[in-house]
């Protein structure tokens, strides 16, 4: 059956469903084509139930350190299964929430495999491979990413996983290696060490966390050793031998050779755009290292064919897609939307402590060539964080000291991904420092360490 539509999206993940609100509300009759459940690996296998058992994890921490608030438990269990449970839940209950959004704002939602047949055709086939073609004036393709095969780093799913696999082991590791210390690998790091598991995170640059500022990465180095968990930067990973009851997984350091034993093997490097069997090449859809070669819209070099999310390639964040969607429904509409600005992108890492990061590292800000001032506080120095039990971490602020232009802003801290949208918004609107200082702080907050670090790079610090 043939259906006429202004626009079919290939993708229901943070991209591809917002793209096809923002479109249904500009008016126009839009089909999602979604093959399996609504939200994407962000909602069903990534951000929302890593954060999820993020979240059990930080109350396990309290339950085993309750006596330094007068709380004394003297037993408790761990049912590892249930965390799981919840967190599959939490995806479920999400992915509906989806479905009654496409309901909401009209969009036909086709379960089935999307793949482009010309510039305006679409062909789904569903699970009883029945075939129907959408005609339709637009396309946007947001079919994500996915891990990597690397040589020598093959996984199985079994001894050697992906992050799908630790969503949903049924016991928790006595030992495990990890090699990736970027966000998804440090936050594993993280979650399966406050459980007991004897955590090895192997990091082939020399900082953990290598796209954030050095000094907060290695705050958080110092931290993670003092918890026990090992890390291994610049150390290179040659192969890893599964065995029946075990993995060896041989690392190279400073020329020496090593060998780290553990039960299982988590290989959080290495990612590619999903671009298979969509019928890219046929229509001329120009690929480029599998990702989607777009302009500043997300056309691709198909006029009427857009890319948006982890499939154009990184950043690989779930927020930027969904921004993406928004700059594509826009523009599909006949409007000139506002691009994306990538200087201005929030990083978050949900660790134990939390990083979260905008805008210029001070490296990047010497290299490019600015005068600085740098200005710090330590979460030591704050009321709230003390109170709260939470006293490690610091903000960190960068200034042009020319203008007073805040370049960049990096946190390891309690709720340090909450307290990063506000300096996005300062960096949006162009705020001075002077503007910051005269926008009063709660007291007692988190937020005022942000404040206090603004005042500090100005030498005009209270409470440090």
């Amino acid at each position: 059956m043939d259906v006429q539509f202004n626009l079919v999206v290939i993708g229901g993940g943070p991209g591809g469903y917002v793209a096809a609100i923002r479109a249904a509300q500009l008016g126009k009759k839009v089909a999602l084509i979604e093959k399996d459940r609504l939200g994407g690996i962000c909602l069903n296998w990534g951000c929302i139930p890593t954060k999820s058992l993020l979240r059990d994890s930080e109350v396990l921490h309290l339950v085993k350190n309750a006596a330094k608030y007068g709380i004394k438990i003297s037993d408790y269990t761990v049912d590892f299964s249930v965390s799981v449970k919840r967190s599959r839940d939490v995806s479920k209950r999400l992915s509906k929430g989806v479905e009654y959004l496409m309901k909401k704002n009209k969009i036909t939602h086709l379960k089935g495999n999307g793949v482009i047949k010309s510039k305006n055709e679409v062909e789904v086939t569903d699970k009883t491979d029945k075939k129907s073609i959408l005609k339709t004036n637009n396309i946007i393709i947001a079919t994500g990413a996915r891990n990597s095969e690397i040589e020598g780093l093959e996984t199985d799913g079994e001894r050697v996983i992906t992050y799908k696999e630790a969503l949903v082991l049924e016991q928790i590791p006595n030992r495990m290696i990890i090699i990736g210390a970027g966000a998804i690998g440090v936050e594993f790091a993280s979650f399966f060490h406050e459980y007991g598991t004897e955590v090895h995170l192997v990091e082939m640059l020399p900082h953990i966390l290598p796209a954030e500022d050095e000094e907060i990465s290695e705050i958080l180095t110092k931290l993670f050793k003092k918890r026990g968990i090992r890390t291994y930067t610049s150390t290179e990973v040659e192969r890893i031998d599964p065995l029946k009851t075990k993995i060896k997984v041989h690392v190279t350091s400073d020329g020496k050779t090593k060998i780290l034993e553990g039960d299982l093997a988590l290989v959080a490097i290495g990612v590619q755009g999903n671009v298979e069997n969509l019928g890219l090449e046929e229509v001329g859809v120009e690929v480029e290292n599998s990702w989607i070669k777009v302009n500043e819209f997300y056309e691709t070099s198909v006029k009427s064919i857009y890319a948006i999310g982890d499939v154009v390639g990184p950043p690989w964040l779930a927020h930027v897609a969904s921004a993406e969607g928004h700059v594509a429904a826009v523009h599909i509409s006949g409007k000139i939307p506002k691009t994306v600005n990538y200087s201005n992108i929030p990083g978050c890492t949900y660790c134990r402590p939390q990083v979260a990061s905008i805008g210029m590292t001070e490296k990047e800000a010497l290299e490019a060539g600015y005068e600085i001032k740098v200005g710090r506080f330590p979460f030591r120095a704050s009321g709230k964080a003390l109170a709260m039990g939470e006293p490690e971490g610091l903000v960190k602020v960068i200034f042009d000291a020319k203008y007073g232009e805040l370049l960049g802003c990096h946190i390891i801290g309690i709720d340090a991904t909450e307290l990063i949208a506000e300096i996005g918004a300062i960096r949006t609107l162009e705020t001075t420092y002077e503007e910051i200082l005269n926008t009063i702080h709660a007291h007692p907050t988190i937020s005022e360490c942000f404040m206090e670090a603004v005042a500090d790079a100005y030498d005009r610090a209270i409470h440090i």
